[in-house]
């Protein structure tokens, strides 16, 4: 491993440590979910109404293969319409789920689920879902008011694939010596 993936990897883990404890299980849910990694329901679900959840959110992230084929190589607003309502879409029900409280959790994921092209596009997609008037007021005034101005208005994003994609951690059983 090269030293530049190593640091970057250190970086996006430690920026992963600063979410909530609920962002980081719904990260890691839904990269299961989202790559295909592992069973979902089996590996998260606690109960049955979680399980729903889960199956729910499967169907929904069917659309995925369809975005990520659909991103433009470019920011010009030409190809914008085949990808960005239903992205908007399956956003909207990701922050619906009351687990991800903040734009860098968002984006953390997001960049994960269709990968770098879709950074350009992840203020205006998170302000557009955020804003939507089904989700409570207070949620909305948490939502955008986590998104700091620098993200709104970077004059350019980075191409690079994420370098970090946290994972479930099986529990290891304390052992007495």
């Amino acid at each position: 491993m090269t030293q530049d993936l190593s640091s970057r990897m250190l970086s996006e883990m430690k920026e992963f440590a600063t979410f909530t404890a609920a962002e980081q299980r719904f990260i890691r849910r839904s990269l299961d979910v989202g790559l295909g990694r592992r069973d979902a329901v089996e590996c998260w679900a606690r109960r049955p109404v979680e399980a729903a959840k889960i199956a729910e959110q499967s169907k929904r992230y069917r659309i995925l293969d369809l975005i990520r084929a659909c991103v433009p190589d470019d920011i010009g607003l030409d190809d914008t319409e085949l990808f960005i309502g239903p992205l908007i879409a399956l956003s909207a029900r990701d922050l619906e789920e009351g687990k991800i409280a903040s734009f860098a959790a968002y984006r953390f994921l997001y960049e994960r689920l269709i990968g770098p092209t879709i950074r350009p596009w992840l203020p205006s997609v998170f302000c557009a879902a955020a804003a939507l008037p089904f989700l409570h007021p207070d949620s909305r005034k948490t939502l955008l008011g986590s998104i700091k101005s620098h993200e709104a208005t970077a004059p350019g994003w980075s191409s690079r694939e994420a370098a970090f994609f946290p994972e479930w951690v099986e529990k290891v059983p304390e052992s007495v010596n």
